[in-house]
């Protein structure tokens, strides 16, 4: 991986929680080609790394992310049909690369998330938000549709959701999202980073395994058929019992309750 980024920073504390920062503030961190690759290069290589448990996801400045950078969108103007579906893959694979991240995602949403930007949300696991923080899909305003972040939103908020801010490009606000599970949890803007250390640490005293193997199952179960869900989570349960951290885990559990 690279050791110097153009558009996002990377740093790992010493609990092995990794923050990655959108650090365009000028440009209030609108996604360009530059930054499309970046994410996609350190969502890889954290999905690898042994040593990182927890992965934060923010921004620097007032915006979380504005969507697609003017110049990005005029260059994918210029393209073919052919060219315009590669530079739609490429986002699509950076956002898939985070969504089937094996560790978890929290979101530190302070100020705005347009277009894109909620594909970043949709791709996270925990989002935490402030409460003066504004969304929207604006792409239809310009004869576009949010396509390419479309697959995750739908899958992570559903077709109801969905249905309802596609088609108006209205910005909404955090107690919408909040209601509509996009969001975890609301809080004045000064509260923001606390809360995001309180989902950090829950996660932290869990077993990193079966955090994996625990997102793992809900990306792998959502519109399984029910039957077929049934047998997939039994023997995946099966499995976890046979793992030395859980084996672990359950003596010290029963060590504990005979004191």
């Amino acid at each position: 991986m690279s050791d110097q980024f153009e558009t996002i920073s990377l740093s790992v504390d010493e609990r092995q929680v990794a923050t990655v920062t959108l650090a365009r503030p000028d440009k209030h961190n609108a996604m360009n080609a530059t930054m499309i690759a970046e994410l996609a290069e350190v969502a890889a290589d954290l999905a690898e790394r042994s040593d990182i448990r927890v992965v934060v996801l923010a921004a620097e400045g007032r915006t979380f992310c504005a969507g697609g950078d003017l110049n990005w969108m005029r260059a994918q103007r210029e393209k073919d049909r052919a060219g315009k579906i590669a530079e739609a893959m490429t986002l699509a694979r950076m956002l898939k690369l985070w969504n089937d991240l094996p560790k978890p995602v929290i979101a530190r949403v302070e100020g705005s998330a347009y277009g894109g930007g909620l594909g970043l949300i949709a791709v996270s696991d925990i989002v935490v938000a402030a409460e003066n923080a504004r969304f929207a899909l604006t792409e239809t305003r310009l004869g576009l549709i949010p396509a390419t972040i479309g697959p995750f939103v739908v899958r992570k908020f559903g077709e109801a959701f969905a249905r309802q801010v596609f088609f108006s490009a209205r910005p909404f606000g955090a107690d919408f999202m909040h209601r509509a599970g996009a969001v975890a949890r609301v809080c004045p803007a000064g509260d923001v980073e606390a809360a995001v250390a309180e989902e950090v640490d829950a996660c932290l005293q869990c077993a990193p395994g079966a955090v994996a193997a625990a997102k793992s199952l809900c990306l792998s179960i959502s519109g399984m058929d029910p039957s077929e869900a049934m047998t997939f989570s039994a023997e995946a349960l099966a499995d976890r019992w046979e793992t030395d951290e859980a084996k672990a885990g359950i003596a010290a559990f029963f060590a504990s309750r005979k004191k």
